[in-house]
């Protein structure tokens, strides 16, 4: 995974989707029910693949908190 895709990263990129400050999102907050939707997903994935992660949308569409993707995506 490239470095430059961390926990961090996540953050700032979910919460710019979302069109929310990185501080409002609990590690546990469930995207969805903040308004993340498939499109703003394959965004994210389509953002973090072009950095080198090894994003996979199904994946990540699994379960969608801070903390599942940072496993997912970190754990590479």
């Amino acid at each position: 995974m490239s470095s430059t895709v961390d926990r961090a990263r996540i953050v700032r990129d979910v919460a710019e989707v979302l069109s929310m400050r990185a501080e409002q999102l609990g590690d546990d907050t469930d995207l969805t029910d903040e308004g993340l939707d498939s499109v703003r997903l394959m965004m994210l994935v389509e953002q973090w693949r072009a950095d080198g992660a090894d994003a996979d949308f199904a994946e990540l569409a699994e379960e969608q908190t801070v903390n599942a993707w940072v496993e997912v995506l970190c754990s590479r």
